[in-house]
This record gives structure tokens, sequence and C-alpha cells, in this order.
């Protein structure tokens, strides 16, 4: 069940080119070659600023991000090669740093600049619901939510906690479990909120396997969390599961 995390100023992306391929160096006076792959960027590049991604695929897009990080070396490879493995832009990003260098032409550099890239997104995504009222902003919500979480290789349990107006106290991974399985303690769940002044929770988990069906084990569980949040004056809105494919309510299935 859920997890978070990240900062990044985007400009390191576009802007500061990193160290990642060796080259052989050239002397201090000697003017490097233009790139062979220097027109094709450059096409890449207008058609980005001009259209915008959407008229880029997602190989091509990842393309662009790679383009600082490899300054001489065709990208595309690179590019098609993570996404025939890991199967979308979306899911490259979530993938585990050692997982992406397992692909041929990503080392440790490239790996960490698509790490940041991801968490510059998900920082973007906080930013939406921070010090807001969350229940208004519910499509910032799920969003953020299935950005953290949707392609983590084990199950996390995550929670929003509230204030009185429903604005976001604070966003925690209480608990990282296996590939199907986060052991949950309803007491820490509350404890965590009175520690917070909390007086709402959202729940988030993710299924790794993809599919968002809640399974009896999730049912019960919150029930649990929402009987003790009762005496507590803690009321728990929704428990939301993530998985690749979307993300299931259990209050807009009627199971809490």
């Amino acid at each position: 069940m859920p997890d978070e995390g990240d900062q990044h100023d985007e400009r390191l992306i576009f802007a500061s080119p990193a160290a990642t391929v060796s080259e052989p160096s050239l002397p201090a006076n000697h003017a490097q070659p233009p790139s062979p792959h220097a027109g094709h960027r450059q096409r890449l590049r207008a058609r980005f600023l001009d259209a915008g991604p959407a008229a880029l695929a997602d190989y091509e897009l990842l393309e662009l991000a790679l383009f600082r990080t490899i300054p001489r070396r065709d990208t595309k490879p690179i590019a098609k090669a993570l996404i025939a493995r890991f199967g979308s832009f979306a899911a490259v990003l979530g993938a585990d740093s050692e997982r992406l260098k397992e692909v041929d032409g990503v080392k440790d550099a490239v790996a960490a600049d698509l790490k940041i890239i991801a968490a510059a997104g998900r920082r973007m995504l906080k930013g939406e619901i921070a010090e807001r009222e969350v229940l208004g902003s519910w499509s910032a919500v799920i969003g953020y939510c299935t950005a953290s979480m949707a392609h983590e290789p084990r199950e996390q349990f995550r929670i929003l906690f509230l204030d009185k107006k429903n604005a976001l106290i604070a966003d925690e991974v209480q608990q990282t479990g296996t590939v199907d399985h986060t052991p949950v303690y309803p007491r820490e769940v509350m404890r965590r909120a009175l520690e917070l002044s909390a007086t709402a929770l959202i729940l988030v988990h993710n299924h790794p396997s993809g599919d968002p069906t809640p399974s009896r084990a999730d049912i019960e569980m919150t029930k649990k969390i929402i009987d003790i949040g009762k005496t507590l004056d803690i009321a728990v809105h929704d428990h939301v599961i993530i998985g690749k494919s979307g993300h299931v309510s259990l209050k807009g299935l009627g199971l809490v």
C-alpha cells in the first residue's frame, strides 16, 4: 500500500548539461565539432516548442529529456529501448534506478536525471493540492497519488492528513510492504493523526499487479480505521487504491 518524495528545479534538466557518457578528451584550445545528430535534435526541439508535448511520441519526449545528459550520442535507440522495456513514458520515470541501468546506454547519470524529472513532476502535482480544500481538488489528488505510486514495485500505504477545512497538513507513506501486501496498524494510523492534529484522513495504497480492485483485507482494514477514528472524532473520507490501469475509491463503490 502507499510513498513520496522530492524536489527539483527543472532548469537543472534543460539548462545544465550533465556529464554522462565518457568521451575522448580534447585539447583546451580545440573546438569540439558539432554533434552529427545536431540537426535531428534541433528539429525535435522545434516541434516540441511549436506544437507542445502532445505532438511527440513517448520515445521522442524521452529523447528530448536525454539530450543534455547524453550530448554526443544518438538518444533515439536508448529512448526506444526504455519504452520497449517499461511500456510507457510514465513507467520509465517510475522505474527503479537499478532497473533503468539494465537498459543498454543507461548509466548512473541518465538514471539520476530520469529520477529527477519524475521527482519534479510529483512535486508539481503535490503543489496543486497543498493548502487547498482537498475534496474540491479530487482529480489533482488522484493525479498526484497515481504519479507517486502507480509504478512502485511494492505495496505502499500512504495517508493524506487533513485539517478541519480539509486542507492538506501532511502526506506520508506509513508502510511499505511486498508485491501484494503491506501491514497496516489502525492504532498507529490514529496515533499519527493525533500527533498532527488532523481531523480527517484519506487513505491510499497501490496494487503493483496493476489491478486496483480492493481485496477483502483492504475493506476490513479500512472499516477498522474508520471505527477507531469515530471514537476520536477523526473522519476517514475515503480509501483509494491505485493501479497502473486506474484507481478505485472504496467510498465510490459503497464499501465504506
